[in-house]
């Protein structure tokens, strides 16, 4: 019995050595085939090095780029295009060049790229561009640009075809400005009434007898109805200015503007209305700055921005008007006492008809567009418009403008239209 024992013992030590020595071979080669295995997968799966033959990968971003429908325009370090896909060229976006059979890139893409090598920073406009010579006032194509450097002196320019929404938006400023137009005749009749019949209703002297109940109401009435009439007539003037800057007419070129003469110029528009209200309208800062624009858009900004001051201050403060600069920007601030705007009305206080008291603006007649406007009128100048308040501590508006003269790409535009070029184009 006992050596069947030993036996066993003897047999299961050999069978376990056995099965270690196996082991010990095969590890080693399955960890090879493991690893060759992995790394075979590691190529067709993109882990570590591309799954596409580099000998593929050109035609592969050749046709991407073709199935955008955003129009690309490549031009390299002598402006020449060497890439433009499909729906650039159905935009129109190329030119026939010098010489028979050439092609150039339209001259704003061209503007563009320069403007992207010198400065070294991405580029972006949008506006309407005309679609041939013969029809350069008739539906117009409107696309939204964005160049930008990929090196080797290569510019990428994007074109993307934003026609429809111009068109939408210009029959929203269209009608917005026929109505406005139309408006304006019924209240001015308004208020002409209103005006007769205080006058009608008005004692006839000293030693008159005081009128009846009636015709104190009818007074009430009527002074109500003026009132009212006139803050129409001031929202449909506001309406009017509001899609001109949107718009609706070409902005007028930019010209140097004195910031002395804008900041007196407010001074002498809000001096009634400060006055009425015991508030002083004080005026420091730096003198003899510059920006550039519209001075009666500039002054337009600047006196809403007063005007807001003085009816939300209270009776006995002080407004003040500082300007300082920089190298790059000119800043005029309006400060007063007033009430303050509440956090959660700070970011929509620039929405059009919106108003952070709705009280306070029916007792002054305002419209909810004044900010609106400073917001336009500072867009439209290359500049922004920035608010610091605090609830029951005052405001603060500041305008900033750029104290450059813009860059203005429009100018260096031929009068002609776009014209398409021939389809053989030299492919990168």
């Amino acid at each position: 019995m006992e050596w069947a024992v030993t036996l066993g013992v003897v047999v299961g030590l050999v069978a376990g050595l056995a099965a270690g020595l196996l082991l010990v071979v095969m590890v080693p080669a399955v960890r090879a085939r493991v690893t060759s295995v992995a790394g075979r997968s590691g190529r067709r799966l993109g882990m570590g090095r591309l799954a596409i033959p580099d000998d593929q990968q050109a035609g592969l971003g050749r046709r991407t780029i073709d199935s955008l429908r955003a129009g690309v325009v490549v031009l390299d370090a002598d402006d020449q295009p060497v890439r433009v896909n499909p729906a650039a060229r159905a935009m129109g976006l190329l030119r026939t060049g010098a010489t028979p059979g050439s092609v150039v890139a339209h001259p704003l893409i061209r503007t563009l790229a320069g403007q992207v090598r010198r400065t070294g920073v991405r580029r972006e406009i949008e506006l309407d561009l005309p679609r041939g010579r013969d029809s350069a006032g008739e539906n117009p194509l409107g696309v939204h640009l964005r160049a930008m450097a990929i090196g080797g002196g290569h510019v990428a320019v994007e074109a993307v075809d934003v026609t429809e929404s111009h068109r939408l938006a210009r029959v929203r400023r269209d009608f917005v400005a026929n109505v406005s137009h139309e408006l304006k005749t019924p209240i001015g009749a308004l208020q002409l009434l209103a005006e007769a019949l205080l006058d009608a209703t008005e004692p006839a002297g000293a030693g008159a007898p005081d009128l009846s109940e009636d015709l104190v109401a009818a007074r009430r009435f009527a002074e109500r109805i003026q009132h009212e009439s006139t803050r129409l007539g001031r929202l449909v003037q506001e309406l009017l200015e509001l899609t001109r800057l949107q718009g609706a007419e070409p902005q007028p070129p930019p010209e140097p503007v004195a910031v002395d003469w804008v900041v007196a110029e407010v001074v002498d528009r809000t001096r009634t209305s400060a006055a009425a209200r015991h508030i002083e309208v004080a005026v420091t800062g730096e003198r003899g700055l510059t920006v550039y624009g519209s001075d009666t858009q500039l002054a337009t900004a600047v006196s809403n921005l007063v005007e807001n001051a003085i009816n939300y201050s209270g009776e006995d403060t002080t407004v003040r008007i500082a300007t300082r600069a920089d190298d790059e920007h000119v800043e005029i601030a309006v400060t007063d006492q007033g009430i303050g705007i509440a956090p959660t009305d700070v970011d929509r206080i620039f929405e059009r008809f919106y108003r952070a008291d709705q009280a306070r603006s029916r007792d002054t007649g305002g419209t909810g567009l004044g900010l609106a406007i400073v917001k336009h009128i500072a867009s439209n100048h290359g500049g922004r418009v920035e608010v610091a308040s605090t609830l029951g501590g005052g405001s603060t508006f500041t305008l900033r403008l750029p104290a450059r003269p813009p860059d203005d790409l429009l100018a260096t535009l031929p009068p002609a239209g776009i014209e398409a070029g021939p389809a053989e184009l030299r492919q990168a």
